[in-house]
């Protein structure tokens, strides 16, 4: 399915769906996802944003998946933008069993088939690392391969990201899920020479794995439209076979 030549129609196919993993909490997949989502409503595309479970959540709602249907300008209906919400700012499994709860991963995978069906791109933001549980032995790695949509990784600018963002990059090979690249997150203003150098190192190593770095900017600043390669990240997920057909 070529993403520019979306016809609209009952019998359209589903678009396709991509997911937002970081390396570790507070890397900045919020950010990234947000301006990947404004990315591809500038480029046309009937876009829709969707966190599947968002913990830490307070009187004020749920400020991720808010985030994401505000910068897609979707009408989906915010249960399906977030189908599962708690309170504790902890792991999906551990912040369901504090309330005598679970994550319900039907509800999840219904709200994304029926989001997906509608929009061209469906960019869906996960919770912390890959290795984050929903429940049992189920995590963020193991969400991605249920909703058979690639991996976009999230890397923050800092000491410990090459260890963080190599061991990822094999978690994806090894579970057998595409991954489509490396965005780097800038989640503080300035960067001690350290942190530059080991950054440096970093996007040696990846290469062309490496699609976009997004900036630190000040609340509400417009961002540089080079952060991310969106044509070449469009590219890689148009030569992915669509969702049930992939080996």
């Amino acid at each position: 399915m070529a993403l520019r030549d979306v016809s609209p129609g009952p019998d359209r196919a589903p678009g396709r769906g991509l997911f937002v993993a970081g390396t570790d909490t507070g890397v900045g997949k919020t950010r990234v996802a947000c301006a990947l989502l404004q990315g591809l409503v500038d480029r046309g595309l009937r876009v829709a944003g969707m966190k599947p479970v968002e913990t830490g959540v307070g009187e004020e709602g749920t400020l991720d998946a808010r985030a994401l249907r505000e910068a897609a300008g979707t009408t989906s209906p915010p249960e399906d933008v977030c189908p599962q919400f708690f309170a504790i700012p902890a792991a999906p499994s551990v912040a369901a069993r504090a309330v005598g709860g679970s994550v319900d991963l039907p509800r999840i995978v219904a709200a994304y088939e029926g989001v997906q069906a509608v929009h061209d791109v469906v960019v869906v933001e996960g919770a912390g690392g890959l290795r984050v549980p929903l429940f049992d032995d189920f995590d963020m790695a193991a969400l991605a391969l249920r909703l058979e949509v690639p991996v976009l990784l999230v890397a923050r600018a800092a000491l410990g990201t090459l260890n963080h963002t190599l061991l990822s990059l094999e978690a994806l090979e090894r579970e057998g899920i595409h991954s489509l690249g490396v965005v780097v997150s800038h989640t503080e203003a300035a960067l001690s020479d350290a942190h530059a150098q080991n950054l440096a190192e970093l996007k040696q190593r990846l290469g062309e794995r490496l699609l976009g770095e997004l900036p630190h900017v000040a609340h509400e600043a417009a961002l540089p439209h080079t952060w991310l390669d969106l044509a070449g990240l469009l590219e890689r997920l148009e030569a992915l076979p669509p969702a049930g057909t992939r080996g």
